[in-house]
Order: structure tokens, then sequence, then C-alpha cells
């Protein structure tokens, strides 16, 4: 661990050092040596505190944290030192400086794609999904007629959805809800019936010899096996409810929201902005997704996956 700690303080330090020299002179045969230099020391770095497994939080925080900010590292050294045109590609230190310009503007479209459009269809979709997969469970003719058109239906791009929501809702975040309900109702009813198929025939004539019914059986054996699927139905859910909300504002909306700041900045070559705009939707992503991880890790903590970790 000690020498995993040194070599990252030593790539931290050259990459400071690396960035002074950007910022005072161009790139010369020893600043690429030095960046050179910095990406090797911290790779050997990573590498001895990935190996680390107490404690936990070594490998699963800090690691991916300093592997973030080495690429973050790499990609403001290469654009600037290679002058890669701030069109095709900015730095991350145009896209932050945009970002902290403009954060009001960024909450606004936050609260309207996130808050409003994806949160209310994730909800609606995935609970809809769960709820249809019960009674599909417990229906033969609705496996039989049901689910081909719920395949159907998923087959949908998104681009071919979005106007008809938006003719049948209106612009506002309601028809981009409706759009999500659609993106995530279809991965929730099929995780979910198979994880409720999960359960062993031994599992289930255990149930029956104790005179359980279909309820009790569902209740006590069958949902609890199916918690991690419908977990990583929501998981799946909670990327497609983001990319489904801002994809369906291109397609109409207030002069507010994620996908309209995308659109209308592309429009006006504001790449710095829309940089800006996607990195706020990403770390929000990225947060949904954890904080659904964290709720399974709570609800599933005796899945065997688990259990080894711990050992």
């Amino acid at each position: 661990m000690k020498t995993g700690v040194l070599a990252i303080a030593l790539a931290l330090a050259g990459a400071v050092a690396s960035l002074l020299l950007l910022e005072s002179m161009s790139p010369t045969l020893v600043f690429w040596m030095l960046v050179g230099a910095v990406a090797v020391v911290s790779w050997i770095g990573l590498e001895r505190l990935a190996c680390i497994d107490k404690p936990r939080w070594i490998a699963a925080l800090l690691v991916p944290g300093l592997f973030g900010l080495l690429l973050l590292y790499l990609w403001q050294v290469l654009t600037v030192g290679f002058e890669v045109p701030a069109i095709l590609l900015p730095s991350p230190a145009r896209i932050g400086h945009q970002l902290a310009n403009n954060l009001d503007l960024e909450w606004q479209d936050f609260r309207q794609t996130f808050l409003k459009s994806v949160l209310a269809g994730f909800t609606l979709g995935s609970g809809l999904g769960f709820l249809v997969a019960i009674l599909v469970d417990r229906s033969p003719f609705l496996q039989r007629g049901l689910l081909p058109l719920g395949a159907l239906v998923s087959a949908i791009p998104v681009v071919g959805i979005a106007p008809i929501m938006v003719m049948w809702f209106g612009f506002d975040w309601q028809s981009k809800a409706a759009v999500i309900v659609v993106m995530t109702f279809f991965p929730m009813l099929v995780n979910t019936l198979a994880g409720l198929a999960a359960a062993s025939a031994i599992e289930r004539d255990l149930m029956h010899s104790y005179a359980a019914g279909y309820g009790q059986t569902l209740a006590k054996l069958r949902l609890p096996i199916a918690l991690p699927f419908v977990f990583n139905a929501l998981k799946i859910n909670s990327t497609l409810a983001l990319i489904g909300g801002i994809v369906a504002e291109f397609f109409g909306t207030p002069v507010v929201g994620m996908g309209f700041r995308i659109s209308v900045e592309i429009g006006r070559m504001n790449v710095d902005m829309v940089w800006a705009t996607i990195a706020v939707a990403a770390l929000a992503g990225s947060v949904f997704y954890g904080i659904l991880a964290l709720i399974e890790r709570g609800f599933t903590f005796w899945h065997p996956s688990y259990r080894q970790e711990r050992n």
C-alpha cells in the first residue's frame, strides 16, 4: 500500500508540474516525457492500490476516482498540447469554466429533465412493469399474449415514439415521462419474470408441503429470490430513463431542459456548453445508479456475490 500511495503522490506532483509548464510554455520533448512518466507512475500506483482488499473503500472508491482524475489530466494535456480546436473537443478546463458560469441555467435544465421527466417516467415505467409481471406470472394467457406485444413495443426506437408522445401529451415534461415509461416498462417486465422463475422446483415443493398458497409463496419465496433481477432492471432503467428523457426533448420542449440545451447550443456552435450539459447528465446518471446500487446491497445482502466480497 505504501508503494502505491508513493507512486500516486509522485504522479500528482508530476501532473501539477506538467500543467504549470503547459500554461507557461509550448510543449517540448521534456514536457511530453514528463507526461508519459506521470501516466506510467499513475498506472503502477493504481495497480498496487487495486490489489488492496482491506479497507474495501480503497478499491471501491479511491481507485476509480484517481483513475478518473488521470483521464481528465490526459484529456487536458492532449487537447491543449496538440492545440485541438475547441469546436471538436474542448478541454476539461473550458468545460468546467462554462459550467461554473452557468450554474443557474444548468440547474433549471437538470430540474426540468431529471427531477420531473426522468424520475416520473422511471417510477411509473418500472412500477407498471413490476405489477404487470406479477399478473403475467399468474396468467398463462398474458404470458402468450402480452410478452410478444411488449417485445414489439420495446423495439420501437425512441426517435419514433417521442414525436407521437409530444402530440399526445404536449410539450412539457409529461410527454418526456411518457417516452421514458415506454422505454423502462419492458426491461422491468422481463427481468421480474425471470426472477420469479428463478425459484427451484424443490423450493416450491417445500412451500407446497407447508400448505402455502400462491400469495404466501410469492411473498416469502419467489419475490425475495427475484430481488436481484428487479434491481438489475432498475439499474438498467436508470440509464435508459436519462437517455430517453434527453432524446425526447429534441422533438419539442419548453425553453429549458438538457436535451433542449444540447440541441440549441450545438446549433450555435457553443460546444463548451454542450459538453457542460453532458457532464451534468453523466454525473446525475452516475449518482442515480450508485444510489440504486446501495439500496440493492441493503435489500440483497444475503446474495452469494456479497458474501464472497466480505470473505
